[in-house]
C-alpha cells in the first residue's frame, strides 16, 4: 500500500479551523532556552485536528486531502450530514469522495472509527486513545499503526509499531488502518536551510566541544566519547533506561518495545 494515488487538493486551508501558531523558539518566560537547537521558523498556522472523532453515528464525506506543516501525515476536511466541516489523520487508501463514520459498530473500513473492543484480531489501526474520551494519543505520525493482538479482562492487547505490547481499555476508540504519507521516512531534505525554515538549528557533537562545554569535550586529537557516554549535563546517555519505574501505567505493559 503507497500514497502514490493520493492526489492533493490545491487550496488554502478551511479558516474556520486554523489558527496562528505562536513562536517561542523554545525560550521559556525568562527568555532563557530551555530547548536546544531550536530556533525560529517559518511562519506557520495550526489546523484543528479531531482527534475524539465523537460525532457518532453520522457520516462524513472527505472532501480534501492536505498537507499539514505540523505533522508528517496528511490531513483530510471531511463533511458531516449537518454541514460541520472537520479535519481529521488522512490514512493510507482514502480518497476525495469517501464517505467515512464514527460509530460503536461500524463496517471495517478504512477511515472508520469504532472502540477497540470491537476491532477484529489483526487489523491495522491508528489514531489509539490512552484513556476512554481524551482522543487519540497513539499511532498518529506518518506511516505508524498498531494491531490488536488479543482480548481479555476488558482491555485489548495491542500491539505498537515500536514492537511494545500494552494493555489498552477496550472502551478507547481507535481508526481502521493506516496513517498516510508511508515516503517520509525515505524523504530527502537536500538543504541545511529547509531545516533553518523548519526551526531547528545546527547541533555540534560533544566531542568537538572544550571540557567545560561537554564531558566528552577535550583530549587529543579524536578521543571519541570514552567507555561511558554522558549527555551535556553529566547524566548517563545511549542504552539507560528513563522510565519512571513508579509510573501506574507500567501494569498495562506487557512487553517493552524491541531494542
Amino acid at each position: 500500500m503507497t500514497t502514490t494515488s493520493i492526489l492533493f487538493t490545491h487550496q488554502k486551508p478551511h479558516a474556520a479551523l486554523t489558527k496562528l501558531l505562536p513562536k517561542h523558539a523554545s525560550r521559556d518566560t525568562t527568555g532563557t532556552v530551555s530547548v536546544r537547537h531550536r530556533g525560529s521558523r517559518q511562519k506557520r498556522y495550526y489546523r484543528t485536528i479531531d482527534f475524539r472523532r465523537d460525532k457518532l453515528d453520522m457520516t462524513a464525506i472527505v472532501t480534501t486531502i492536505e498537507y499539514d506543516p505540523n505533522r508528517n501525515a496528511f490531513i483530510s476536511l471531511v463533511k458531516y450530514q449537518d454541514g460541520e466541516y472537520r479535519y481529521i489523520i488522512s490514512p493510507v487508501g482514502i480518497e476525495i469522495g469517501t464517505v467515512i463514520v464514527s460509530s460503536n459498530t461500524p463496517d471495517i473500513k478504512t477511515g472508520n472509527s469504532l472502540p477497540l473492543g470491537n476491532v477484529p484480531v489483526g487489523i491495522e489501526i491508528h489514531n489509539i486513545e490512552i484513556y476512554p474520551g481524551q482522543g487519540a494519543k497513539i499511532a498518529r505520525s506518518a506511516g505508524t499503526f498498531a494491531s490488536v493482538i488479543a482480548k481479555e479482562g476488558g482491555y485489548a492487547h495491542v500491539k505498537l509499531s515500536s514492537g511494545e505490547i500494552r494493555k489498552i481499555s477496550e472502551l478507547c476508540r481507535a481508526t481502521i488502518g493506516r496513517v498516510s504519507n508511508i515516503e517520509h521516512k525515505d524523504e530527502i531534505i537536500g538543504k541545511a536551510g529547509r531545516i533553518i525554515h523548519m526551526g531547528l538549528r545546527p547541533v555540534v557533537r560533544g566531542t568537538a566541544m572544550n571540557p567545560r562545554s561537554h564531558p566528552h569535550g577535550g583530549g587529543e586529537g579524536r578521543s571519541g566519547e570514552g567507555m561511558h557516554p554522558k549527555t551535556p549535563w553529566g547524566k548517563p546517555a545511549r542504552g539507560v533506561r528513563t522510565r519512571n519505574p513508579r509510573k501506574g501505567s507500567k501494569k498495562l505493559i506487557i512487553s517493552r518495545r524491541s531494542k
